[in-house]
């Protein structure tokens, strides 16, 4: 029984004098329970709507004001125009738009028929789907309320319209966050034993001696993979058009174009994660696991972004993957220009930029 007390203070102090382990040990579970406690979930909750009234009158105002004070929706604007509803869209601002006609009122109480239209942005069928019936669900109590003391009953009938995707299929939201998941991973996985791995084999004194500038060190080291890179974007947009039947919409030049910038991005990540590594199980384990859970909670592909608490929606604007998913569903599934992303493409090119100048600096410094 000693012996094994003792071994038992062996393996403690093992433990405890490795603060990272410790760390590990300790804070992660906190960390996953708290990031899955408040970002996963699938309830839709404050998505950006805007209402079109026509009507204006006593009606679509009660309507209107129950459905903006739902904590399913955020009312964001108030269009006066049908052709302000296609911009809206296209500017990614909304997810949903209610259309009241004209003299909905009237409508209602001289021939008990009315009807209210419901425009979602079916990129994303799960929540245009969820956004609908809430909609719809507001619209009915109000419907209900309206015909308690009435003989002929009032209806009133929702018109859905799905835009971008009408046949609702699952693939156009799929496909774009599988692309950025699967670039973001491989990408930082691969770049991130480059550097290290020279520091393991005893290499590193050819590096030392090398004429080359370390920035052109750090570029031919990426080049290589980005070029493996470019195989597996067109590998998936060809599964995605042939296989799933996703249509690239908008311009390919410009999806190849941004996705070569994502994957320049991804690389960088990698290269700082090398840089910062003391080998190379490290720098892969890093790589998989700092990634993997931000990539797939922040980027908005499995789960809306505006559900998740103001100080998490914050993260969520590192995370490089967040803005090519929004960027690849705008250009293949939307059909927009560069016009509607280049804040988004400005983002990527800001993070590139960092990330590669901190990658130089630091690999000065082991050079020295």
């Amino acid at each position: 029984m000693k012996q094994f007390l003792i071994f038992v203070k062996k393996e403690w102090l093992h433990i405890w004098r490795d603060r990272r382990t410790l760390f590990i040990l300790i804070w992660m579970p906190v960390v996953q329970i708290i990031l899955y406690g408040f970002a996963l979930t699938n309830e839709v909750k404050n998505s950006n709507i805007a209402i079109f009234d026509q009507s204006r009158d006593e009606a679509t105002t009660t309507i209107s004001n129950e459905i903006a004070s739902s904590r399913y929706f955020n009312l964001v604007k108030n269009i006066h125009s049908y052709n302000d509803i296609g911009a809206t869209f296209r500017k990614g601002k909304i997810r949903m738009a209610i259309i009241f006609p004209i003299n909905f009122r009237n409508d209602l109480l001289h021939t008990n028929h009315a009807q209210i239209q419901l425009i979602a942005d079916a990129s994303d069928p799960n929540t245009a789907n969820t956004l609908t019936n809430y909609a719809s669900a507001i619209i009915n109590d109000y419907q209900q309320s309206i015909n308690q003391n009435e003989a002929l009953p009032y209806t009133i009938k929702t018109q859905v319209r799905m835009l971008y995707n009408p046949e609702l299929k699952g693939a156009y939201n799929f496909v774009p966050g599988v692309m950025a998941l699967v670039l973001m991973l491989v990408c930082t996985m691969m770049t991130s034993i480059a550097i290290v791995k020279e520091k393991e084999m005893g290499t590193m004194e050819v590096i030392l001696v090398s004429p080359l500038k370390p920035f052109r060190i750090i570029i031919a080291k990426t080049v290589p993979y980005l070029f493996i890179s470019l195989l597996n974007i067109i590998s998936i947009l060809l599964l995605s058009v042939y296989v799933l039947d996703v249509p690239i919409v908008g311009s390919l030049t410009l999806l190849m174009a941004e996705s070569t910038l994502f994957t320049i991005t991804s690389l960088s990540v990698g290269i700082l994660i090398s840089n910062s590594a003391k080998t190379q199980q490290t720098a892969m384990f890093t790589s998989m696991m700092s990634l993997f859970l931000p990539t797939l909670l922040f980027s908005g592909f499995l789960f809306p972004i505006e559900n998740m608490p103001i100080p998490l929606q914050i993260i969520s604007n590192v995370v490089p993957s967040k803005w090519y998913y929004i960027i690849v569903k705008s250009v293949m599934i939307k059909g927009l220009g560069f016009e509607s992303v280049w804040k988004e493409t400005m983002i990527l090119v800001g993070m590139t930029t960092t990330l590669l100048g901190i990658s130089i600096y630091k690999f000065k410094i082991r050079l020295a």
